[in-house]
Protein backbone atom coordinates (compact mmCIF):
# COMPACT_ATOMS: atom_id res chain seq x y z
CA UNK A 1 0.00 0.00 0.00
CA UNK A 2 1.28 3.24 -0.80
CA UNK A 3 1.92 5.99 2.29
CA UNK A 4 2.58 9.34 2.24
CA UNK A 5 4.28 11.45 4.50
CA UNK A 6 2.02 15.09 5.73
CA UNK A 7 3.00 17.90 8.23
CA UNK A 8 0.35 18.42 10.39
CA UNK A 9 -1.35 21.75 10.33
CA UNK A 10 -4.04 21.62 13.33
CA UNK A 11 -4.81 18.78 16.14
CA UNK A 12 -6.21 15.62 14.35
CA UNK A 13 -7.78 13.23 16.80
CA UNK A 14 -6.12 10.31 16.43
CA UNK A 15 -3.41 10.99 14.03
CA UNK A 16 -1.06 14.10 15.87
CA UNK A 17 -0.84 17.25 16.55
CA UNK A 18 0.50 20.35 14.50
CA UNK A 19 4.03 20.45 13.41
CA UNK A 20 3.56 16.34 13.80
CA UNK A 21 5.29 14.77 10.72
CA UNK A 22 2.97 11.96 10.45
CA UNK A 23 2.64 9.18 7.95
CA UNK A 24 -0.71 8.44 6.61
CA UNK A 25 -2.63 6.41 3.48
CA UNK A 26 -1.52 8.39 0.09
CA UNK A 27 -5.17 8.63 -0.48
CA UNK A 28 -5.94 9.79 2.96
CA UNK A 29 -3.63 12.60 2.04
CA UNK A 30 -4.81 13.41 -1.10
CA UNK A 31 -8.46 13.25 -0.65
CA UNK A 32 -8.73 14.84 2.56
CA UNK A 33 -6.00 16.50 4.62
CA UNK A 34 -4.22 18.27 1.99
CA UNK A 35 -7.32 19.53 0.31
CA UNK A 36 -9.41 20.62 3.67
CA UNK A 37 -6.33 22.58 4.79
CA UNK A 38 -5.50 20.20 7.59
CA UNK A 39 -1.91 18.86 6.57
CA UNK A 40 1.20 20.14 4.03
CA UNK A 41 2.93 17.35 1.90
CA UNK A 42 6.28 16.46 3.47
CA UNK A 43 8.04 18.37 1.17
CA UNK A 44 12.12 20.02 1.96
CA UNK A 45 10.47 22.88 1.67
CA UNK A 46 7.49 22.26 3.73
CA UNK A 47 10.16 20.48 6.43
CA UNK A 48 11.10 24.14 7.36
CA UNK A 49 8.27 25.25 8.25
CA UNK A 50 8.13 23.03 10.86
CA UNK A 51 9.58 25.13 13.35
CA UNK A 52 7.20 27.53 13.28
CA UNK A 53 4.04 25.31 13.91
CA UNK A 54 6.13 24.17 16.19
CA UNK A 55 6.10 27.78 18.41
CA UNK A 56 2.54 27.90 17.44
CA UNK A 57 1.84 24.42 19.29
CA UNK A 58 3.63 25.63 22.26
CA UNK A 59 1.38 28.67 22.56
CA UNK A 60 -1.99 27.14 22.34
CA UNK A 61 -0.64 23.95 24.25
CA UNK A 62 0.51 26.52 27.24
CA UNK A 63 -2.85 28.14 26.94
CA UNK A 64 -4.77 25.04 26.95
CA UNK A 65 -2.65 23.84 30.37
CA UNK A 66 -3.73 27.12 31.87
CA UNK A 67 -8.04 27.08 31.41
CA UNK A 68 -7.62 23.23 32.25
CA UNK A 69 -5.96 24.28 35.64
CA UNK A 70 -8.41 27.34 35.61
CA UNK A 71 -11.18 24.79 35.34
CA UNK A 72 -10.11 21.98 37.58
CA UNK A 73 -10.29 24.70 40.37
CA UNK A 74 -14.35 25.75 39.29
CA UNK A 75 -14.57 22.23 39.70
CA UNK A 76 -13.39 21.07 43.00
CA UNK A 77 -15.11 23.65 44.15
CA UNK A 78 -18.69 22.64 43.70
CA UNK A 79 -20.38 20.32 45.67
CA UNK A 80 -22.97 18.78 43.74
CA UNK A 81 -25.86 16.61 45.50
CA UNK A 82 -28.64 14.09 44.13
CA UNK A 83 -31.30 12.31 45.25
CA UNK A 84 -32.37 8.36 44.37
CA UNK A 85 -35.90 7.75 45.27
CA UNK A 86 -35.49 4.22 47.82
CA UNK A 87 -38.05 1.41 48.52
CA UNK A 88 -38.19 -0.67 50.99
CA UNK A 89 -34.90 -2.41 52.52
CA UNK A 90 -33.15 0.44 51.33
CA UNK A 91 -32.71 -0.82 47.46
CA UNK A 92 -32.02 2.15 45.37
CA UNK A 93 -34.25 2.58 41.75
CA UNK A 94 -31.89 4.29 39.22
CA UNK A 95 -28.33 5.70 39.45
CA UNK A 96 -26.09 8.88 39.00
CA UNK A 97 -24.57 8.83 35.86
CA UNK A 98 -22.30 10.73 33.79
CA UNK A 99 -25.10 12.32 31.93
CA UNK A 100 -26.51 13.71 35.27
CA UNK A 101 -23.27 14.77 36.35
CA UNK A 102 -22.66 16.54 33.32
CA UNK A 103 -25.92 18.21 33.66
CA UNK A 104 -25.14 19.68 36.88
CA UNK A 105 -21.98 20.73 36.07
CA UNK A 106 -23.80 22.64 32.34
CA UNK A 107 -26.10 24.22 35.23
CA UNK A 108 -23.44 25.87 36.77
CA UNK A 109 -21.50 27.16 33.84
CA UNK A 110 -19.07 24.08 33.06
CA UNK A 111 -19.00 23.08 30.00
CA UNK A 112 -17.02 20.23 28.83
CA UNK A 113 -17.08 16.65 26.56
CA UNK A 114 -19.49 14.55 28.95
CA UNK A 115 -17.21 11.46 28.23
CA UNK A 116 -14.37 13.36 30.12
CA UNK A 117 -15.75 12.12 33.33
CA UNK A 118 -14.00 9.40 34.69
CA UNK A 119 -17.13 7.51 36.11
CA UNK A 120 -15.92 3.55 36.05
CA UNK A 121 -20.00 2.57 36.51
CA UNK A 122 -23.64 4.17 37.66
CA UNK A 123 -23.49 5.48 41.67
CA UNK A 124 -26.13 3.36 43.42
CA UNK A 125 -25.26 3.98 47.00
CA UNK A 126 -26.22 6.88 49.01
CA UNK A 127 -23.16 8.75 50.50
CA UNK A 128 -20.42 11.06 49.02
CA UNK A 129 -18.06 9.67 45.87
CA UNK A 130 -14.67 11.53 43.99
CA UNK A 131 -15.85 11.62 40.33
CA UNK A 132 -12.17 12.09 38.59
CA UNK A 133 -12.74 14.43 35.40
CA UNK A 134 -9.51 14.46 32.74
CA UNK A 135 -9.90 17.79 31.30
CA UNK A 136 -6.36 17.13 29.60
CA UNK A 137 -3.59 14.90 29.31
CA UNK A 138 -1.86 16.82 32.33
CA UNK A 139 -4.62 17.57 34.41
CA UNK A 140 -7.45 15.96 36.12
CA UNK A 141 -10.24 17.20 38.14
CA UNK A 142 -11.94 15.70 41.50
CA UNK A 143 -15.27 16.13 41.79
CA UNK A 144 -16.86 15.06 45.13
CA UNK A 145 -20.83 14.33 44.58
CA UNK A 146 -23.22 13.86 47.41
CA UNK A 147 -26.17 11.24 46.71
CA UNK A 148 -29.09 11.06 49.18
CA UNK A 149 -31.56 8.36 49.67
CA UNK A 150 -35.25 9.94 49.20
CA UNK A 151 -38.02 7.73 50.40
CA UNK A 152 -40.62 6.35 47.95
CA UNK A 153 -44.05 5.51 49.77
CA UNK A 154 -45.94 2.54 47.96
CA UNK A 155 -49.93 3.15 48.62
CA UNK A 156 -51.65 0.24 48.08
Amino acid sequence: MANAQVILKEKIEGLGAEADVVKVRAGYARNYLVPHGKAYEATKANLRHVEALNSARAQREATELVEAQQLATKIAKLKPSFTLSTGQGGKAFGSVTSIDIHKELEAAGIVIDRHKIQLDKPVKKSGKTVVEIKLNPQVTATLTISVDAGDVTVEG
